[in-house]
């Protein structure tokens, strides 16, 4: 069992719910205005499924907006950014694939917390 534990970050914040040998799943709570780094990773590959408000997601050179219940697959290496433009809280869960899940493989490109 594992212990659920909250981390914040400038953008909102991310829940550990499950994890195990090769995936991890986090619910990611995005506040609205803000957005994540442009980053890739090496490792891992990530599904993101929105539960709550509407995601704007850049993948690559594409924007894409993704409403409650649906979803976006994010391959290894692909260069993606989450965005919540709505007024209200945004959250999604995301399930991470791959042979190595820890947060230092983020790969940032641009970030405007300046955490590059």
């Amino acid at each position: 069992m594992i212990k659920i534990n909250k981390e914040n970050r400038p953008w909102g914040s991310f829940t550990i719910l499950d994890e195990g040998q090769g995936y991890k799943v986090k619910r990611l709570s995005v506040n609205p205005g803000h957005e994540t780094s442009m980053q890739f990773h090496k490792h891992r590959s990530e599904r993101w499924t929105v539960i709550e408000g509407e995601a704007t997601v850049k993948l690559g050179d594409e924007v894409k907006i993704i409403h409650r219940n649906e979803w976006i697959y994010i391959p290894v290496g692909e260069r993606h950014q989450l965005t919540n433009n709505g007024k209200c809280l945004m959250q999604l869960i995301e399930v991470q694939i791959g042979d190595y899940l820890e947060e230092d493989d983020i790969v940032r490109l641009t970030d405007k917390y300046g955490r590059i």
